[in-house]
C-alpha cells in the first residue's frame, strides 16, 4: 500500500471583507507611491522629449520646481481619486487584494474619493499620528476614511481561490 504524495496545504480561505491591516495598507500605499512616481516621471521625460523635438528647446525643471512641484500635487489627487472613484482600489491596493468601500460595504461614490484624497494628508501631519487608528481601532480608520466615512477591506476572494488550488491538484496514483 503506498502513501499519497505529500503536498502543500491550501491557502487559507476567509478574508474577504474583512478590515484590511496596517502592514498591508502601507505596502499598498508605498506601491502606489512609486507606481505614481514613475508614471509622472516618465511623463515629464515624455513632455521634454516632445518639447524639444517640435521646439528645439530643452526644458529644465530644475528651474522651474514650482511648477514641477504643482504638477506632481496635480498628478497625485488624480492618481488616486480617479482610481477610487472608478473601482474602489488603486494599482497597488489592487496587488495586495484590498479595495476601499463606504461604511455600508457598497462602493465608494466619486464625491467620497475626492474627500478620502483630499483628506489623506491630514493623516500625516503630527508625525502620521492620523494613522494610529489603523493599528489601535477594530475597524482599522485612519482619519481620511473617518473624514470620507469609507473603510479598507480585503478584496481578494480566497474561497476562489482555494477552489482553484484544489482543482489543480492531481488526483494519487496508486502504485
Amino acid at each position: 500500500m503506498s502513501t499519497p504524495p505529500v503536498t502543500a496545504a491550501p491557502p487559507e480561505a476567509g478574508r474577504q471583507g474583512h478590515y484590511a491591516g496596517g502592514v498591508t495598507r502601507l505596502v499598498a500605499f508605498a506601491a502606489d507611491v512609486g507606481a505614481s512616481w514613475g508614471i509622472f516621471t516618465l511623463a515629464l521625460a515624455g513632455l521634454s522629449f516632445a518639447i524639444n523635438l517640435v521646439t528645439g528647446n530643452q526644458v529644465n525643471l530644475g528651474s522651474r520646481q514650482i511648477l514641477a512641484l504643482a504638477g506632481l500635487v496635480i498628478w497625485e489627487f488624480i492618481y488616486f481619486a480617479y482610481q477610487w472613484s472608478l473601482g474602489g482600489k488603486t494599482i497597488g491596493m489592487a496587488v495586495l487584494g484590498i479595495r476601499v468601500v463606504g461604511r455600508d460595504g457598497d462602493a465608494i461614490t466619486p464625491r467620497q474619493a475626492i474627500i478620502r484624497t483630499i483628506t489623506l494628508p491630514l493623516s500625516f501631519l503630527l508625525f502620521g499620528l492620523g494613522f494610529l487608528g489603523i493599528l489601535l481601532h477594530k475597524d482599522r480608520h485612519a482619519w481620511h476614511d473617518r473624514l470620507a466615512r469609507t473603510v479598507v477591506v480585503y478584496s481578494w476572494d480566497a474561497r476562489a481561490a482555494r477552489l482553484r488550488w484544489l482543482a489543480k491538484q492531481e488526483p494519487a496514483t496508486p502504485a
